[in-house]
């Protein structure tokens, strides 16, 4: 089975818990209670975004963009 890396990123919710998203899979989002928990959620995201994806019969995502810190003045 071919193994694929997918970026993801993970924010802190205000009320507690976390937001998780991957960008190169639009509309692919989850959260959780725990870190560890969005984690696991946003795997599992990935895996039924990209089986439906399979089931179109269309490709996975290649994930083609860089993430840079860039400072401004405040």
């Amino acid at each position: 089975m071919e193994k694929l890396r997918y970026t993801v990123i993970l924010e802190p919710e205000e009320g507690g818990g976390y937001h998780a998203f991957c960008p190169a899979l639009r509309g692919c989002h989850t959260q959780g209670d725990t870190l560890e928990e969005a984690i696991e959620n946003i795997r599992e995201a990935i895996q039924a975004y990209l089986e439906s994806l399979k089931l179109d019969g269309e490709p996975a995502p290649v994930e083609d963009f860089l993430i840079k810190p860039v400072e401004v003045a405040a």
